[in-house]
């Protein structure tokens, strides 16, 4: 089986954030949304994968994904963003007659997608979609069920069949694509992929639903990249590697070689990246902090900063903060008491 995972969008729905770089590359937990996909696909088995790419997003993807031990990469041309369906089908000829695993980058799942491989390998239907129980379907594909097996899959319904909605991981027989070169354009302008599946069933295909166990994420806007952080961190195994000098650290915490920690407090868990700077100031619990950055005079927590950033003589706590690379913010008495920012790249915030 080889997989599929589309990043050929830039992610609107990620502003500010994506203004300077695709929604697939930024980070969350210490590594790239789209590292963390690829991670998931090489536990379930599968280690050729093929990423779909637009003009703009190739070369920030490209970076993010270059030299992943274990795994094969492809880059898959999509020169129009014409929806799902058609991201999809971009990946024919380069999965010809293997089975294919589509994978939404931009989720994450708990238990990883071994669960949904296993039930194709073992089963051999046509399909086996991903669903997870939501509180109102109305949002989402939803499928109708008879047991395991799926007869229809309505798109944000008025009357939901179910509360199953379509996650974002489906597993294909390579007749998939004769349904998606049939598709036509939907009302939204897209080739859907809900439709495609619904042809393979209308055709006498046999599509298997398979629920998500375990918490799952779709990280489609910016406080989704805190929650997702946090799931990740909950899990995080401390290894302090760095150098520790007059600080305390409590609860898992994983410090860089590199990194430097000097008359601080961090309680995890948290995450320090290579040649982290940290130096009087407060590092809470659920917090990532990117390679190259600098923290000086400053208390943050709950909050993903990125690569070679500069948080200094902030007296306000800062708080669910996304901060972009490069970015700078200093200065700032203590009012309010806790300050939540979002900032894109190369961002310069002085707080007076």
């Amino acid at each position: 089986m080889k997989a599929i995972i589309p990043a050929a969008g830039f992610g609107t729905r990620m502003r500010p954030l994506t203004f300077t770089r695709p929604k697939p590359v930024l980070n969350v937990a210490g590594k790239p949304i789209i590292v963390h996909a690829i991670e998931t696909l090489k536990a379930a088995g599968i280690c050729e994968i093929g990423i779909v790419v637009s003009e703009m997003t190739r070369p920030a993807v490209q970076q993010a994904t270059e030299d992943l031990p274990g795994v094969t990469i492809s880059f898959l041309e999509q020169h129009e963003m014409l929806g799902l369906g058609h991201a999809v089908l971009m990946g024919r000829e380069w999965v010809g007659d293997d089975d294919v695993c589509v994978y939404l980058g931009d989720n994450l799942f708990q238990e990883g997608v071994s669960a949904y491989v296993e039930l194709f390998t073992r089963e051999r239907p046509d399909a086996v979609i991903g669903l997870v129980e939501v509180e109102n379907p109305r949002a989402f594909g939803v499928a109708e069920l008879d047991g395991q097996r799926i007869l229809r899959l309505v798109e944000k319904p008025v009357n939901p069949p179910s509360n199953f909605a379509v996650a974002g991981i489906y597993c294909f027989s390579s007749r998939i694509f004769d349904q998606l070169a049939a598709l036509k354009i939907s009302p939204r302008g897209e080739y859907e992929i809900t439709d495609a599946i619904q042809g393979l069933i209308d055709a006498g295909g046999t599509v298997l639903g398979q629920p998500v166990h375990g918490w799952w994420k779709d990280t489609g806007q910016p406080r989704d990249l805190i929650e997702a952080n946090h799931l990740l961190l909950e899990r995080l195994v401390g290894n302090v590697l760095g150098s520790v000098e007059d600080s305390r650290l409590s609860g898992p915490v994983s410090l860089a070689t590199t990194a430097v920690v000097r008359n601080s407090k961090i309680v995890g868990p948290a995450m320090i990246g290579e040649g982290v700077i940290i130096e009087n100031a407060y590092i809470g619990p659920f917090t990532s902090i990117g390679a190259g950055s600098v923290i000086r005079n400053a208390e943050v927590e709950h909050s993903v900063i990125e690569q070679q950033c500069v948080i200094e003589d902030v007296e306000t706590r800062l708080q669910d903060c996304l901060i972009g690379l490069r970015a700078v913010v200093r200065g700032g008495r203590r009012i309010p008491k806790t300050l939540k920012l979002t900032l894109s790249d190369a961002s310069i915030v002085e707080l007076t």
